[in-house]
């Protein structure tokens, strides 16, 4: 018996990554997942390392910046599993750094539009029926990017720092209707993006891994492990909070 048995889940960016860790905890804890992504390819593979390993899950080909893609994301989890009482909104992108002065508009827009825009898409249509279900709990990620700031990247930091918030906004409004609502501000994790970032060079994996006081990059399950906590029984007093696995990126 797993704590989320017959409920039912929504993980964006769950191609990969923290969100395919996500993905897979859900399923492991008994949800039934709703894994989205741009990434049909890598989305498949996420719905089969799930099927393989004995759970149940559907794929979503879904932009979270794209109003009508995302509405067609939640009402598959609707038609497919008859219900929606969980999420994940974890969708992002890497960007190439520039300063505020050199970024272009459109890097700009796309940015927000992806990681911030999306996860207020996300919550507009999944809040609905999450309330039709009596109450669930909803997770987004924001980073350690979201509590302080970095230089070169100011689509992604300031879209996080909206994250935040967002979900303090959202939990307000819907914690006395039984919908807690958190987010995850993670550190950097082993993830597509992050091995993209840096690029096989072990000096760019120091200089990462030196950004935190635990001195390692986090593995994606570790990130996972608190967003399924979260929207766990275990953590039903939290409420709007921003939570740090950053490996002490923030504290110092």
């Amino acid at each position: 018996m797993g704590q989320f048995d017959g409920k039912v889940a929504i993980v964006t960016g769950a191609a990969s990554g923290i969100g395919r860790a996500s993905a897979q905890r859900f399923a492991a804890e008994g949800a039934k997942v709703v894994v989205a992504d741009v990434d049909a390819t890598w989305g498949a593979q996420t719905v089969a390392s799930i099927t393989e390993a004995g759970g149940e899950a559907i794929f979503s080909s879904t932009d979270v910046s794209d109003p009508a893609q995302v509405e067609a994301m939640v009402e598959l989890a609707i038609s497919t599993y008859g219900r929606l009482d969980l999420a994940h909104n974890n969708a992002g992108i890497i960007q190439e750094h520039a300063p505020v002065a050199d970024l272009s508009i459109e890097e700009w827009n796309r940015g927000i539009g992806v990681m911030l825009t999306g996860v207020f898409l996300c919550m507009k249509f999944e809040i609905p029926k999450i309330l039709e279900q009596g109450g669930g709990a909803i997770v987004n990620t924001s980073s350690g990017a979201g509590i302080i700031g970095f230089p070169g990247a100011a689509p992604y930091v300031s879209a996080k720092h909206g994250v935040i918030g967002l979900t303090k906004t959202a939990a307000l409004e819907y914690t006395t209707k039984n919908v807690r609502i958190n987010c995850i501000c993670p550190g950097t994790a082993r993830t597509r993006m992050v091995d993209e970032w840096i690029a096989g060079s072990a000096e760019n994996e120091a200089m990462v891994a030196g950004l935190h006081p635990i001195g390692r990059i986090a593995e994606p399950e570790e990130i996972a492990a608190a967003a399924i906590w979260l929207c766990s029984d275990d953590a039903s007093f939290m409420c709007g909070h921003a939570l740090a696995i950053d490996g002490g990126y923030t504290i110092q």
